[in-house]
């Protein structure tokens, strides 16, 4: 059967073709379809989580995703994990001990990393964390790779007793191609329990043993991957001039090619070498430096993580040229423009992809009518009451809030930093110390934060601005809906001290007052700023009407 598929889908269908029994996510652009389509595709009890006999339930963040991925697959069953990016970072204890423990059934992580920055706070580069766990990393270039990949990524799980790391980028997470599936899913496996239990108990004595077989086990990662059907090698008539490429990077290269007139610039004029397979395959860059390569240029998407690797596999006789030496960006997406240029050089004009000056820049803003807006407005006018207050924001929709009308934030650093940085600012003497977090946000990774502050008795006012969903992503379930009161009191908040408003214009003069009592107040105070995101307001409404 033939499919129009989001690369995003393309993987939730391979990962359901390939008998799959649970995927674990935090939403995370460019991630998040990934698990919305597995949750829209399976039909079954949404309230359990289970959609036909697939578990496919948002988790409260990273590090829970994969310790319950990891807990699936321990009971023998195929369980997916998604995040983007810099949920790697969250989820990082749960995964570099993974690769210690092994696997039972299969377990693959996606990662989807955001080059260029377009709704990230940076643009790490996730093949490093395969490298660190030294795990084997799959990079598809095109749609139906991610589709086949999910398949052999389980196998490959499951043969090497490992997890696999997935990586791709916005480009390929969030553009469209036909995709082939097969026409009948396999069966998921049937519920076994590992023999050897030593293996998942990280006791010194037998975490030193598991390490010691997965330092054993990366010659056999490396030679998988030089066997692997992903990585191609094609010897050029001209094979001095050779092109290490990964990923999404590899259609950028032929693209250009496709575009250069030039007789040294043909496509059959380049020894190209594609990875889409990682540990490096050494034998074919050592096959690639045995043909001749006098010069290798390396194109991949994200960080030169190849280009530095290939600097100490090659004789120092052959140069190593990309992003480090600047022949392409060293920031940013790729684009067929900047591989062209780095091919050719001056035989090219400059890169065509600049945006002319006519074009003005529209910023994003907070919806109309978004209860952000009052939050904000309230917020600021009992801020500017004080001589030097100090506002550290989170990660959400609301991070809007540091743009135009209201420039109303000072930090946002990273998802749950807003609490522990007021109340590191208040330690230090700040006066008033106001945290903004967002719902999903404080149950993602704001309550150790909050319980940091109750134990110490921090003067902080914590604004949590809740509209009832993950809005940034979309609109899905917040893990905290309805609990949060109880949330901040069972962390230890005094009752009296957990307060919620209605951000509406009509209640602005009762949100100030609100908010100036716990200034006033010498300890930790929550006040929640309630009401629901507009976006999704209007979804529930239409779908009322019908």
């Amino acid at each position: 059967m033939k499919h129009l598929l989001l690369g995003d889908e393309a993987i939730a269908q391979g990962a359901i073709d390939a008998g799959l029994s649970g995927v674990y996510a935090y939403p995370g652009t460019p991630s998040t379809e990934i698990t919305e389509y597995i949750q829209k595709t399976r039909v079954g009890n949404r309230e359990s989580g289970i959609n036909g006999n697939i578990f496919c339930q948002w988790a409260t963040n990273e590090k829970t995703a994969m310790e319950g991925a990891l807990g699936m697959s321990y009971m023998g069953k195929r369980a997916l994990v998604c995040m983007k990016h810099v949920g790697m970072n969250v989820c990082a204890d749960a995964f570099m001990n993974a690769a210690i423990t092994g696997v039972n059934g299969g377990l693959v992580v996606v990662a989807a990393d955001d080059p260029s920055m377009h709704s990230s706070q940076n643009e790490q580069d996730s093949r490093f964390y395969a490298k660190f766990a030294m795990i084997p990393c799959l990079e598809p270039s095109n749609q139906q790779e991610a589709y086949d990949m999910m398949h052999y990524a389980f196998d490959l799980s499951e043969s090497l007793r490992t997890p696999i790391l997935l990586r791709v980028t916005t480009r390929m997470a969030h553009s469209r191609a036909v995709v082939e599936t097969m026409d009948t899913p396999r069966e998921q496996n049937t519920l076994s329990a590992p023999e050897n239990t030593n293996h998942f108990i990280l006791l010194p004595a037998f975490a030193r043993k598991n390490y010691a077989e997965l330092v054993e086990a990366q010659a056999d990662f490396v030679q998988t991957s030089e066997e692997s059907l992903y990585n191609t090698y094609t010897k050029g008539t001209q094979p001095q001039k050779a092109i290490v490429t990964t990923g999404i990077a590899y259609n950028y290269l032929m693209e250009a090619l496709s575009g250069l007139q030039t007789p040294d610039s043909r496509i059959e004029a380049y020894t190209i070498l594609k990875i889409t397979q990682y540990p490096l395959p050494k034998a074919l860059i050592d096959q690639m430096v045995a043909d001749g390569a006098e010069e290798i240029l390396v194109m991949e998407e994200g960080q030169p993580v190849v280009e530095e690797l290939l600097r100490g596999m090659v004789p120092s006789s052959v140069a190593v040229k990309g992003r480090l030496t600047g022949d392409l960006p060293r920031m940013g997406e790729l684009t067929p423009d900047c591989v062209a240029q780095a091919l050719v050089g001056d035989q090219l004009p400059a890169p065509g992809c600049q945006i002319p000056e006519i074009v003005v820049s529209r910023p994003p803003a907070l919806c109309q009518g978004c209860g952000h807006r009052d939050m904000y407005a309230a917020l600021n006018e009992v801020a500017r009451e004080h001589e030097n207050a100090k506002i550290f924001g989170d990660i959400g929709c609301y991070t809007l809030g540091a743009l135009s009308p209201f420039h109303a934030i000072h930090a946002c650093v990273e998802m749950g930093a807003s609490i522990t940085m007021a109340k590191g600012a208040a330690d230090a003497g700040q006066f008033p110390s106001f945290a903004v977090i967002g719902d999903s946000t404080f149950t993602h990774s704001g309550m150790t934060g909050l319980l940091d502050c109750v134990n110490s008795k921090a003067n902080v006012v914590v604004l949590i601005s809740d509209n009832l969903t993950t809005g940034m992503t979309g609109g899905q379930d917040s893990a905290g809906t309805g609990r949060l009161e109880a949330i901040c009191e069972g962390l230890g908040v005094e009752k009296e001290h957990v307060r919620v408003v209605v951000p509406l214009p009509k209640n602005m003069e009762e949100i100030k007052q609100v908010l100036r009592e716990e200034v006033a107040y010498n300890g930790t105070s929550v006040v929640i700023a309630r009401r629901e995101c507009i976006q999704t307001l209007k979804r529930h409404l239409k779908q009322k009407q019908h």
